[in-house]
């Protein structure tokens, strides 16, 4: 099998997409993970709290494909507010350490001028390398 598609147990099924790809290489590629709950419901219509929902999702994926959040090589971080993002450093610092912990893969921003679901104030996507 070339790859395997990874889908958290417990989630509403992702429509058009998958939430996680795994290759026979042991890379998996997490798709964009934006604010919303397993049951794709918002729970928070801030900055902080979809952020940090949005890496709690993505360490989910990682999870059920046989990861830990060590694994993550890669983030790619697509944000609606730069001003918010930059004027939220405090916060944004420590809520990433709460979840991700001191582990910093590679890392990209990028502003966009908006997000497919009207709510989402950021977008995260990611690589792992996995160890198993």
């Amino acid at each position: 099998m070339a790859h395997e598609i990874i889908q958290p147990e417990g989630w509403a099924k992702a429509k058009g997409y998958a939430n996680g790809v795994k290759t026979a290489d042991n890379t998996l590629y997490v798709g964009g993970q934006i604010g919303w709950t397993a049951e794709q419901k918002f729970e928070s219509h801030d900055f902080i709290g979809q952020m940090e929902q949005a890496l709690r999702n993505i360490v989910d994926v990682v999870e059920a494909a046989g990861g830990q959040v060590s694994d993550i090589v890669r983030l790619t971080w697509y944000v609606i507010d730069k001003k918010e993002y930059l004027a939220r450093q405090a916060e944004v610092g420590a809520v990433y350490r709460k979840v991700l912990g001191r582990h910093f893969p590679a890392m990209t921003m990028v502003v966009v001028a908006g997000l497919v679901e009207d709510e989402a104030l950021v977008e995260i996507e990611a690589t792992a390398v996995l160890n198993g």
